[in-house]
């Protein structure tokens, strides 16, 4: 199992093409995108190609992926093998007025036509999908429910920014976890221009026992290092880069 790096970290990074070749010579053999970097899926695939790395999965908005013919079209392009949709579709689901039944509903669909076309779908929490409706259920469930075609891309440290347990969802639904990112929590107080994240390994998260539960729970066939807002973009990936082979991935 090789580690991925989501590209979404480096969005401040001033050259693509030089934070690509960067990361291939950190260890990265796989990179993960995200919406904003599909304006030219065959320019994207060239730079790929010239780092030496591989994009087998991929971030792309709820409104991207409504037109999903289109959306498969870059996937093709760029040689992606999943797409997951990273968040809610708008600002009120954050906020508790969103429709998640029908969110759902609309993810199934997209995941059907994936699967048609020979591609993977899934989506990735943050920690809204964890507050549980009227009936006791959480928008994940609803999200997993609506389609066995849908997959979970666990982003674990938002799951435990939910106050939930990581352990408890993969033995409930490890087998519709398709990958995870790993991303590390600060202590309290710490990191506050980072928004409260350290890089992998260097924060509260107990990294070495996650990756064995991960392995033994779950599906996951990708660890994709993430950091929603790093004061150095390059720090952390070397950082985490190191981690993730120490951890055995």
């Amino acid at each position: 199992m090789d580690f991925s790096y989501q590209l979404y970290s480096a969005r401040n990074e001033a050259s693509l093409d030089d934070t690509l070749k960067t990361l291939s010579s950190l260890g990265y053999t796989q990179v993960e995108g995200w919406g904003g970097q599909f304006e030219d899926p065959a320019a994207l695939a060239q730079s790929l190609k010239n780092a030496g790395l591989t994009m087998p999965t991929a971030h792309m908005g709820y409104g991207q992926l409504e037109d999903t013919d289109a959306a498969l079209k870059i996937a093709e392009t760029v040689g992606i093998q999943t797409v997951y949709c990273p968040a809610p579709p708008s600002e009120s689901f954050r906020t508790g007025g969103g429709n998640w039944q029908e969110f759902a509903e609309g993810l199934a669909k997209i995941a059907t036509a994936f699967k048609a076309a020979g591609k993977g779908f899934g989506y990735h929490n943050h920690h809204w999908e964890f507050t549980k409706d009227a009936n006791g259920k959480t928008p994940i469930e609803l999200i997993l429910e609506a389609s066995p075609d849908t997959q979970w891309e666990m982003d674990l440290a938002w799951v435990v920014r939910a106050n939930e347990d990581p352990i408890f969802w993969m033995d409930k639904l490890g087998s519709r976890i398709t990958a995870v990112h790993v991303k590390d929590i600060a202590p309290a107080g710490e990191k506050l221009d980072e928004d409260g994240w350290a890089d992998v390994g260097m924060g509260t998260l107990d990294w070495p026992n996650y990756i064995n539960q991960i392995k033994a729970k779950t599906k996951a066939r990708y660890f994709v290092a993430e950091h929603d807002k790093p004061s150095d973009a390059i720090r952390f990936a070397r950082n985490a880069a190191a981690a993730l082979k120490g951890y055995g991935v």
